[in-house]
């Protein structure tokens, strides 16, 4: 894949690597490998910056990592007043 050059790593505003759209067609795969390296990969028309590719981060869950942060009302499914006519 062929990289703008005016992104390089290193030079731009965040040393980011720009490509255009047609590279980035046509190296997709390689470019995923990219982004999950840690590398900014931001992808250009005529050298006009459209979109900026960044991995999906999802944090690991712990079962019970809540517990005593939430209460719950004693009357959380009381009545409402506001549905007595409805009742």
């Amino acid at each position: 894949m062929t990289n703008m050059g005016k992104g390089k790593r290193g030079e731009g505003k965040r040393g980011e690597r720009r490509y255009n759209i047609a590279d980035a067609k046509a190296g997709f795969s390689s470019l995923v490998r990219e982004v999950l390296a840690g590398e900014d990969v931001v992808i250009a028309k005529d050298g006009t910056p459209l979109v900026r590719v960044i991995p999906i981060h999802r944090g690991s869950r712990t079962p019970g990592s809540a517990k005593g942060l939430i209460t719950i009302a004693a009357d959380f499914d009381a009545p409402l007043a506001d549905f007595d006519q409805y009742q």
